[in-house]
């Protein structure tokens, strides 16, 4: 009776291990219909999706969730010295936010936030204020304005859109001691030492990394073991690959996002690692509209083109893999919806799921499990 008991288990725990709900984020820009940030539950064994709640909120185009689940922080992309970044405390019960308070971002247009190890401390990218802030979090939740506003200088070659520094995104490495600064404008990778008990910054050994000029760096995602990073380059449509110890990247080799023989506007935009580290994931926009699919070499971190997946939308800005790695979401900006594909874990591959949710100018997915 007992080994009957213990198969049955057994067999039970991949059902039990995707079935899980887990609530699915999305922030938005409200220049048309949307009002804010909307919450979905969603069922990581069918991939279906239903809204539970939704916060009023002025452009939260980027989300960051806190690792304990409690607070969500969201910067409310405005320009005209209103750029600022908000705290919400999460009601697992309903999936409804609380708002909480809200900080100046220290610029206009903040694009990125994002949260440290401790859970102490947030950065946010200004990406019009050609700088990046860091504040403090209280242990409520609330944001404390800014210890620090750091502000960069130079331009790169493009003059139209590399006229001055645009900070596209701010990312802690897996172990905290540092802030990887994306700049847009620059073309650079900057990086800081980063003490998270006091808070502080300080340009690291060797401050900054160079991308190909008019490459445009935007985001960054890092492989789970930490050993690689993934440069996304929005100008370009290429991405970079880097190996990664302590604050120093070691470039490895560049390789285009985009189609072959594609020759339409560029405008590549999010980058992801999947949850078992095998395979990377960069979205497209321009006339392109899909997913560049590769496979990960785990020893060497380079990279090999597995395909397009095409996102059947319009301006895929952000999209993201659940936590159980069985579904991709891509958030199609311009055709206000968000496209649900099941991933093959083992080709790394898409399907499309017939599935969509719909929703006005969707811009970022974050996640938080139901129980």
């Amino acid at each position: 009776m007992k080994k009957f008991v213990f198969n049955f288990l057994l067999m039970a725990l991949p059902a039990i291990a995707f079935s899980q709900e887990y609530y699915l984020l999305v922030g938005t820009y409200t220049s048309g219909k949307s009002e804010g940030i909307y919450v979905y539950k969603f069922n990581a064994a069918s991939g279906d999706a239903a809204l539970v709640n939704k916060a009023p909120a002025s452009n939260p185009s980027y989300l960051a969730v806190s690792k304990n689940n409690k607070f969500v922080y969201s910067v409310f992309e405005d320009g005209d010295d209103k750029g600022s970044v908000a705290a919400f405390e999460f009601n697992k019960k309903d999936g409804s936010l609380k708002f909480l308070n809200k900080q100046t971002s220290g610029g206009d247009h903040p694009c990125y936030v994002s949260i440290d190890g401790s859970g102490k401390w947030v950065s946010v990218a200004n990406y019009s204020g050609g700088n990046f802030s860091l504040l403090g979090v209280s242990p409520d939740g609330y944001l404390r304005a800014a210890e620090r506003t750091i502000n960069h200088s130079g331009r790169g070659p493009d003059k139209e859109r590399q006229d001055k520094p645009h900070v596209h995104s701010t990312v802690f490495d897996p172990g905290n001691d540092h802030l990887l600064v994306q700049d847009l404008g620059t073309d650079k990778i900057m990086v800081y030492d980063f003490d998270n008990k006091k808070g502080e910054l300080k340009a690291a050994k060797i401050p900054s990394y160079s991308a190909v000029g008019g490459s445009g760096p935007r985001h960054i995602d890092f492989t789970p073991n930490g050993k690689f990073l993934y440069l996304m380059e929005e100008m370009s449509g290429h991405v970079s690959a880097y190996s990664y110890s302590n604050g120093k990247l070691q470039f490895i080799e560049r390789i285009s996002a985009v189609k072959e023989g594609y020759k339409g506007p560029v405008g590549s935009a999010d980058i992801h690692v999947s949850p078992d580290g095998k395979f990377l994931y960069a979205s497209n926009r321009g006339d392109e509209n899909d997913i560049a699919i590769f496979a990960i070499d785990k020893s060497t971190g380079k990279l090999t083109l597995k395909g397009h997946q095409p996102v059947l939308g319009k301006t895929p800005r952000n999209f993201s893999i659940d936590p159980t790695g069985q579904f991709l979401l891509s958030a199609n900006q311009n055709s206000n919806d968000i496209v649900v594909f099941t991933r093959d874990k083992e080709t790394g591959l898409l399907t499309d799921t017939g599935k969509k949710i719909e929703v006005d100018k969707p811009v970022c997915l974050k996640w938080i499990p139901v129980k």
